[in-house]
Order: structure tokens, then C-alpha cells, then sequence
């Protein structure tokens, strides 16, 4: 404000009344302001106040999760607002789809609102962008994915385990030509739940470089496309292994309309609505979005209110469901 002063010509107090629209400052004078403000790229704090009045708090967190359209993501957002709730704290979320450059912008964006403290989902390499937070002592707590190259908590399922759990169960049904349909494998999660589908395969006498893996399967209309191609081969899959909620949709939709779904066994990584009543129910690895938002919620207002933890990675356990459609045996 003083910069903005200076170059307008006029008093600190003149500015504040300018940007906070107060009356008594002719058109002339508010102008100058106004130009001084853009010629300088100030960008006005409207939480100044409240720092004061809170001991440099905001009593808000920022929560970076991969899209508030996929229900996962949703749970773990659910289950973090209640917490916030509890210590009189408001979320203020965003959704980065997987993008590393929307991802920086995002918490870019939540540093400029001045939040006390950060959970975030990353898809990014590169955590450079997050050296500001760190060096302003920011709290921050990763979900669902362990950060690279960053020392700092993390709250994640064991997804290596959890697809090896799954590919097993199709294995001791008899399946041996099994697919995995996965997301993008430089994402942490995606790659574990591939390491965990290959090396049961593995363990099981299957040779893994004969393994039918698609990656960067990106949504449910992708999913079913690809679905319907590798049906169509001479020698299709007899189980599917689909790695994440929203390519189980796009698996089901081809599955039902080839009327496919009673021969083709499976399973499915993260729950879906209504899952159980479809026929035959769907089989599912399911994490506990709640249990995870909360560990991580929990996680950081403890480093907020002053505990000096050792950095801790916390791996929730994730279930196997069997409903059906993953206990469907090979006809051939």
C-alpha cells in the first residue's frame, strides 16, 4: 500500500479508502489509485483484517483433490469438511484433473488466500511450485498419492497390495487372460496398483510380458470404447481388472450392451454407486475415502496446533468386496 501511495501521490489512508470503496475520495483521486494499483499489480488482501484480529490465521485449509466429479474424491473431500467443521475451520477446495499445471495453479491459489494449511492430491513431478508454502512453515498433507522428491505426510491406500489382492481372486478362478486397464502410470497410484497386478501375475506362473495392460485410460467413455475393441479380438480377456471407478463405468456400459456382463468376470478398483444392485453386482476393491480424509484432516490440525511430528506415511487398508461379477469363472 505504500508503493501504491507513493506512485499515486497521495497518503497510505487515502488507498485504504479507495480499495475498501469508503466514501470522501473525489473520482480524480480514486482514479490516480486505481492506476498506480494495476501499474504495480497489487492485488488487494481482503483477509488482512481478520489476520489481525486471529493471530495470522485465516481458519481455512485448502484441499486439492483430483475432481469433485469422481466419488472417491468426493468421499475424502466429505470426510475432511466434517473435521474442518469440528475445529471451526472452512475448506476451501479445488479440483485438478490430473493436470500438474492446473494442480500449481491451484494451490497457488489457496496460498494467495492466505490458508493455514494444505492437503493435496498431486499429479505432478515436480514440486517445486510448493517451495513458497514450504518456507512460510505451511502444514501440508498429501492424499492419495505419496508426493516426489518431498519429504512430508502422506495418507494413502496400499494400492500395490490391494491389486494384487484383486488379480488373485481372478487367478483363483481360473483366469489367466486378465487385462488391467489403468490411468496414467507416472501417477503414483495408477503405477502401484500396476506393480501389484504384475507381480501376481507372477507369483502365479502367468508371464507378465504376455500381460494385456492398457494405460492412460482416461474416463468412462474412453474405458468403454477400448472395452469393446478388446472383446472384438480373436482371443479376448476373460476378466478384467479395471484400476480405477471411473474406467469400472466405462467397462460396465460395454459389458451391458454386448450383454457380455454374465461371462466376462470383474473387478473393479474403488466402490461405485449402486454397485450392488447391478446383475451380476459388481466386485470391487474398496478404499475408505472417509477414513483417509479424516487420517489426513487429523493429521495436519495437529501440526497446526503445534505438534512437532516425525513425517509419517499413514496407508489405510483397502477391502475386497466380492458381489459377483468378479466370481464369474472362464467358459474357454
Amino acid at each position: 500500500m505504500k508503493q501504491v501511495a507513493l506512485l499515486a501521490g497521495v497518503g497510505t489512508k487515502t488507498v485504504s479508502r479507495v480499495v475498501n470503496e469508503e466514501p470522501n475520495v473525489s473520482d480524480a483521486m480514486a482514479k490516480r489509485v486505481w492506476e498506480a494499483i494495476a501499474a504495480l499489480d497489487y492485488h488487494v488482501d481482503m483477509q488482512a483484517g481478520s489476520l489481525r484480529r486471529a493471530g495470522g490465521r485465516t481458519r481455512t485449509i485448502g484441499l486439492l483433490i483430483s475432481s469433485v466429479d469422481n466419488p472417491f474424491a468426493g468421499g475424502i473431500h466429505r470426510a475432511v469438511e466434517t473435521q474442518a467443521r469440528r475445529h471451526g475451520v472452512s475448506v476451501l477446495a479445488a479440483s485438478m484433473d490430473e493436470d500438474p499445471t492446473r494442480e500449481a495453479l491451484g494451490v497457488k491459489e489457496f496460498l494467495r488466500r492466505r490458508v493455514d494449511g494444505l492437503i493435496i492430491t498431486t499429479a505432478s513431478q515436480d514440486l517445486s511450485y510448493l517451495v513458497s508454502a514450504v518456507e512460510r512453515g505451511i502444514p501440508i498433507v498429501f492424499v492419495d498419492r505419496t508426493p516426489v522428491g518431498l519429504n512430508a505426510d502422506s495418507v494413502t491406500s496400499d494400492n500395490r497390495e490391494a491389486a494384487a489382492a484383486g488379480t488373485r481372486h481372478l487367478i483363483e478362478r481360473g483366469h489367466r487372460r486378465i487385462a488391467l486397464l489403468v490411468d496414467n502410470v507416472s501417477i503414483n497410484t495408477a503405477s502401484e496398483r500396476r506393480h501389484g497386478f504384475l507381480e501376481e501375475l507372477g507369483r502365479a506362473g502367468i508371464p507378465t510380458g504376455e500381460a494385456t495392460i492398457r494405460t492412460d485410460v482416461h474416463g468412462a467413455e474412453p474405458a468403454e470404447q477400448l472395452m469393446r475393441s478388446l472383446l472384438a479380438q480373436p482371443d479376448p480377456p476373460t476378466a478384467i481388472f479395471s484400476a480405477q471407478n471411473l474406467i469400472t463405468l466405462g467397462v460396465l456400459r460395454a459389458l451391458h450392451s454386448l450383454g457380455r456382463q454374465h461371462d466376462v468376470a470383474l473387478i473393479g478398483f474403488d466402490d461405485l454407486p449402486l454397485a450392488d444392485l447391478l446383475q451380476p453386482a459388481i466386485t470391487v476393491i474398496a478404499q475408505d475415502a472417509r477414513a483417509i480424509g479424516e487420517a489426513a484432516a487429523q493429521r495436519l490440525f495437529r501440526r497446526l496446533d503445534g505438534d512437532q511430528l516425525p513425517v509419517e506415511q499413514v496407508i489405510i487398508p483397502a477391502k475386497l468386496i466380492p458381489r459377483g461379477s468378479g466370481e464369474i469363472s472362464p467358459t474357454r
